[in-house]
């Protein structure tokens, strides 16, 4: 997945936003670890400029923070 997900942001960073379903409502079982699914990004986004614009740039604009 980190592949795909990779040259979607790279592609159009301006139109990828990070999401989570923290606190994992829908889950009876053992939780993830959200700390390792919060790293994963850096595979997603491998500059701090790219993670910046998903992480605050692109959802500053969206939701006019």
């Amino acid at each position: 997945m980190a592949p795909f997900a990779g040259r979607l942001a790279a592609h159009a960073p301006e139109r990828v936003l990070w999401g989570t379903d923290f606190p994992h409502p829908n889950i009876s079982g053992d939780m993830p670890d959200d700390g390792v699914l919060v790293d994963f990004l850096g595979r997603i986004a491998p500059t701090e400029a790219l993670r910046r614009r998903i992480l605050v740039d692109y959802p500053t604009a969206v939701f006019g923070f």
